[in-house]
């Protein structure tokens, strides 16, 4: 009996062809991803698609990204033996990370792929991408979220969607947090992780949660910590977020030090204006430093989560009529680190 994987293009780079020095979308990819498939890998797999958007990801819109929820809550998933999503490298992480919470016990391999280069651009990354999909769909079969990503030099890994992170700058490489990935995948293999911060499948095929509902919140302000990060600059008097997340250091820190850079200050002044804000990524097992010991009891910590979930968790929370931070201390696909 031939094997059936449910492919659903939503444009990006690897549903894009590039003219000149311009890249552009591109119906025609569609066809040459499968059919470059066909040509490098012998297999029985059966391919199916859809397309509900096309889209250069960096213009997502919420309503882009309910039609994607809305066509994989359409599939017959007893008709098919994993979903595959092509999807522009911009945005990946948010969709990944959203979808591991909406799908969180979805009962098909989901597994995200995209490219760095258009597919018929040599240095492209998609057919690899795609190719590790199909492999890992057809060895494990494991329900929930993932991602597929080659990186330059190395094999392709397979992300559990909840914890895949931001690319590196310039090269747009994928990583998971901690750099533990779930798998890799070479020669038709799936090859698992066995360190001890990474689920095992069978952990992954016995969990059992309950997904949150599939909206989302754009009132959220993200701030990053940087040197001479000057929070006055942000005011609130005339357009108020409905909620902050601070994106911490890598130690964990942000500076509670002097007047116009002192974040303490700034999070007292969302206090008095009812915005919460929200800090990220910290670790519980990690030390606490000095500067960090008194922050204000409004400020509400996303513990061992990446900041990418917790912007995930706090704009879905809110999307729901939910406070800021209802959805932090859940764990609903193996996000807590």
């Amino acid at each position: 009996m031939k094997k059936k994987i449910l492919v659903i293009f939503t444009g990006g780079t690897i549903g894009s062809e590039q003219t000149g020095r311009s890249v552009g979308l591109n119906t025609a990819s569609r066809r040459l991803l499968l059919s470059m498939y066909a040509e490098k890998y012998a297999t029985d797999v059966q391919f199916d698609a859809l397309s509900p958007i096309n889209i250069l990801s960096e213009n997502v819109q919420k309503e882009d990204l309910y039609a994607l929820y809305d066509c994989v809550k359409g599939v017959d998933a007893c008709a098919y033996d994993g979903i595959i999503v092509t999807h522009g490298t911009d945005t990946l992480c948010f969709t990944v990370n959203w979808f591991s919470q909406v799908f969180c016990n979805y009962p098909l391999p989901i597994v995200f792929v995209s490219a760095l280069y258009p597919l018929s651009d040599k240095r492209s990354n998609g057919l690899d991408n795609f190719a590790a999909a199909v492999t890992f769909i057809e060895k494990t079969g494991l329900k929930g979220v993932y991602c597929a990503f080659r990186n330059d030099g190395e094999r392709a890994k397979i992300h559990l969607g909840s914890r895949l992170i931001w690319p590196d700058e310039i090269t747009g490489f994928y990583h998971s947090a901690k750099g533990a990935c779930l798998a890799e995948t070479e020669d038709g293999q799936v090859l698992f992780s066995a360190r001890k911060d990474v689920p095992a499948p069978e952990e992954i095929a016995a969990h059992d949660s309950r997904p949150v509902p599939p909206l989302l919140s754009d009132r959220v302000l993200h701030i990053t910590m940087r040197a001479l990060l000057n929070f006055e600059m942000f005011d609130f008097f005339r357009n108020s977020p409905r909620a902050v997340v601070a994106e911490l250091s890598h130690s964990g820190t942000i500076c509670t030090k002097g007047d116009e850079l002192n974040f303490i200050t700034f999070a007292k002044n969302c206090n008095a204006r009812n915005i919460p804000v929200i800090i990220a990524p910290v670790m519980s097992s990690a030390g606490v430093y000095s500067s960090m010991s008194d922050l204000p009891a409004c400020v509400k910590v996303a513990h061992d989560i990446t900041v990418e979930m917790t912007l995930v968790k706090v704009m879905a929370a809110l999307g729901a009529g939910l406070a800021a931070d209802a959805y932090l201390d859940d764990n609903l696909f193996f996000e807590k680190l």
